[in-house]
């Protein structure tokens, strides 16, 4: 995610920080071709949906998410001692490897809501990721999406999954949330995959959902209007975009990338891991600096000080 700081920001505490010029111009390549594919995303969704009614097809809730899902093509098949291995690795980084990263290559993500009505589930605050399998953007992503929820709580059900084999940075390597759950005593953690790698629909938003997509992912939040992914921090925060270059992940197996997370001097552990404690300072904002051993970590106290 990249953007410059609006001059006169509207209904907004701080827009996201001016990042290096290399990922400001993929920021305004990708741009106008994310706002193209949200465009098809909807339309198509409107074609799935009377295709749906005509074919007698039954939708059924996406586990951790609020909104309809269709069964997708599965990806590659990638054996069950990989994606064990590689979501052990994703979720376990040890707290001394991303106190070493600290912020890494990565500027602040993040653009901060001022005065949001706060997102909240089952009496905790909230955080929504919407995105898409063929998306390379939310590929890398979900990343330190996984390694800094892991610090606050518990997956279930990741797999793993590539990113389009045409699409700019192709088969990304990542994860999906299409079958995940989370669990957490801190905070809820909900998902929208809108498309399968194909571009087929997958899963549909609620409306309220559907409100906070075109509420924040649109200016002074980002300079990308309608891109993703789109990360809601509780209505405290947003992140549009991916925090960081996905070309660092270009070629990368997906043990390749899980071991770096514990290499804070490999460029990946450097981008990931400095994501993830990015996205550490914004989630110990919402749960009132719980859990303490995460929360009062000398590197993520200062990251939390430039939100």
């Amino acid at each position: 995610m990249s953007a410059a700081r609006p001059t006169t920001p509207t209904n907004s505490a701080r827009s996201p920080k001016s990042t290096a010029s290399s990922r400001r111009k993929i920021a305004e390549q990708r741009a106008a071709d994310q706002r193209r594919r949200r465009q098809i995303w909807l339309a198509g969704t409107g074609i799935g949906v009377v295709v749906a009614i005509l074919a007698t097809l039954v939708a059924v809730k996406a586990a951790g998410s609020g909104g309809a899902q269709t069964t997708a093509a599965p990806p590659a098949t990638v054996s069950t001692q990989t994606t064990h291995q590689v979501v052990t690795a994703a979720t376990a980084v040890p707290a001394a490897d991303l106190a070493a990263v600290g912020s890494g290559a990565v500027a602040d993500p993040a653009a901060a809501i001022s005065h949001g009505t706060p997102l909240t589930s089952g009496g905790k605050p909230e955080i929504l990721y919407m995105g898409a399998e063929y998306c390379p953007f939310c590929a890398a992503e979900r990343w330190p999406l996984v390694v800094a929820l892991s610090r606050f709580g518990t997956f279930t059900g990741l797999q793993l999954t590539k990113s389009s084999s045409t699409d700019e940075f192709p088969s990304t390597n990542t994860f999906t949330f299409l079958h995940a759950t989370y669990t957490s005593k801190y905070l809820a953690f909900d998902t929208v995959e809108l498309q399968d790698v194909n571009r087929n629909p997958l899963q549909t938003p609620t409306a309220a959902q559907q409100q906070l997509l075109d509420t924040y992912d649109a200016a002074p939040y980002t300079s990308s209007p309608g891109a993703i992914p789109f990360v809601d921090f509780g209505n405290q925060f947003v992140v549009s975009g991916a925090s960081y270059d996905p070309q660092v992940l270009q070629g990368q197996s997906w043990s390749t990338i899980a071991a770096a997370l514990s290499d804070p001097s490999s460029a990946i552990g450097k981008s990931i891991d400095g994501a993830a404690n990015r996205l550490t300072a914004a989630i110990c904002s919402m749960t009132g600096d719980q859990p303490s051993n995460v929360c009062s970590a000398p590197s993520i106290i200062s990251l939390k000080a430039g939100l």
